[in-house]
């Protein structure tokens, strides 16, 4: 502390003005920490009346796990008709989809481009309102087909190559064949298709992609659901509609997290290759 002596006071004098300066200075103090005091108090009773009403609004938490299904392994998706429909996310799974997951009753799509995805309507599978797969009672119409062809498109490399559309067949089991033709190699993943083929047009290169929620045994069970909108549209309160773009896929992502939840991996896993951009709606 610096002191300043007036040399014109005596030394008494010089005294008595510090004196009172610090009798100011430890009232001050003294009242300073009366206030720190009362507001200690206000806010121990404060935070005791916080807790007391939160223990009365408590509630159990409603618990979310992520449902795994044999199919989630693989691209996949319910059509608006509530079917089943698989894709190939690789060669591998190409591979796998068309060799142990395809019945003959089963419809077939592919393209003429190299790195398309195979997709399979299951025709004898539909997945109820509770995620659970049931026995189709009918057959899929125009209007599934038309939903797997898009999805076909989407998913192929054609997305990534920003290509604004590309034609897709549709063929019966019998007609995918691992024989190739005299002199010919067909890798892993890839197919011959013999006979006729039919042509769709896929209606536009977008992917709906949302959160769809059901109840198995007092849990909400959550998946990420992605694929054409018309499908996504009947199994998800809202989504979000992706086109091709320059936005990266972990942008989207999280986006696409923030507003629904979800695990980021599998939200990623089910998006196509490629750059996006986030359509309004």
């Amino acid at each position: 502390m610096k002191i300043i002596l007036k040399l014109n006071k005596t030394v008494q004098e010089n005294a008595a003005i510090y004196f009172e300066k610090a009798k100011k200075a430890k009232k001050k103090l003294d009242g300073a920490l009366e206030a720190i005091e009362r507001s200690r108090k206000n806010l121990e009773k404060e935070k005791k009346k916080y807790e007391k009403d939160q223990e009365k609004e408590k509630v159990k938490p409603v618990k979310r796990e992520v449902k795994k299904q044999w199919y989630n392994k693989f691209r996949w998706f319910v059509s608006s008709e509530g079917f089943l429909v698989i894709g190939g996310r690789d060669a591998t799974s190409n591979e796998i989809v068309i060799k142990k997951h395809t019945d003959k009753e089963d419809v077939v799509f592919h393209t003429d481009m190299s790195g398309s995805p195979f997709f399979v309507v299951k025709s004898n599978t539909q997945i109820n309102d509770e995620g659970k797969e049931v026995k189709a009672t009918k057959k899929p119409t125009k209007i599934t087909l038309q939903e797997v062809s898009d999805a076909t498109a989407s998913f192929s490399r054609a997305w990534k190559l920003g290509m604004s559309t590309l034609e897709v067949f549709h063929v019966t089991p019998e007609q995918v064949t691992k024989t190739a033709n005299p002199g010919e190699f067909l890798p892993k993943g890839a197919f011959m298709i013999r006979g006729k083929t039919t042509y769709l047009k896929p209606t536009k290169m977008q992917v709906a992609v949302g959160i769809k929620e059901t109840e198995e045994k007092g849990k909400k069970v959550i998946q990420v659901v992605s694929g054409p909108v018309s499908a996504i549209s009947k199994q998800t309160k809202d989504f979000i509609v992706l086109e091709q773009g320059r936005d990266k896929v972990s942008d989207i992502a999280k986006t696409v997290r923030k507003k629904f939840g979800g695990e980021l991996d599998d939200i990623i896993r089910a998006l196509p290759s490629g750059g996006f951009r986030l359509k309004k709606r």
